[in-house]
């Protein structure tokens, strides 16, 4: 009998702390950096556990825009046409269409008609 290699599950190996994937762990450092200057603020003023809340705040926001993905639902607009993408691409989409000055650019096919069918056929 020759080898046989056992399939082995490799889901969760990109993963950092079981809990972190590479981008969501990325998200969360921005997001408590964006926290820290918070923090330096209010620490200036004497609320410095105020700071501190900030921190986690933000940084969950980070970890969460990392992580998930907008749910399917049809009771907003938004999730009927994003639903199942990940947060932040659609984040980065809509930055994308606001520094575009509200424009979408459809490039046809000059080869297809509207059905899809080539003209040649």
């Amino acid at each position: 009998m020759g080898p046989y290699n056992l399939p082995r599950n490799v889901k969760g190996e990109g993963r950092i702390l079981f809990v972190f994937s590479v981008k969501a762990l990325i998200f969360t450092f921005a997001g408590v950096l964006i926290g820290v200057l918070f923090y330096l603020i209010f620490n200036f003023i004497g609320m410095q556990m105020v700071g501190i809340v900030f921190v986690g705040i933000f940084g969950l926001i980070g970890f969460v825009i990392g992580t998930f993905k907008v749910p399917e639902s049809t009771a907003f607009e938004i999730t009927k046409k994003t639903g199942g993408e990940n947060i932040d691409e659609v984040i980065k989409r809509y930055i994308d269409f606001k520094l575009q000055k509200n424009k979408i650019y459809i490039y046809q096919d000059e080869k297809r008609n509207v059905e899809g069918e080539t003209k040649d056929e």
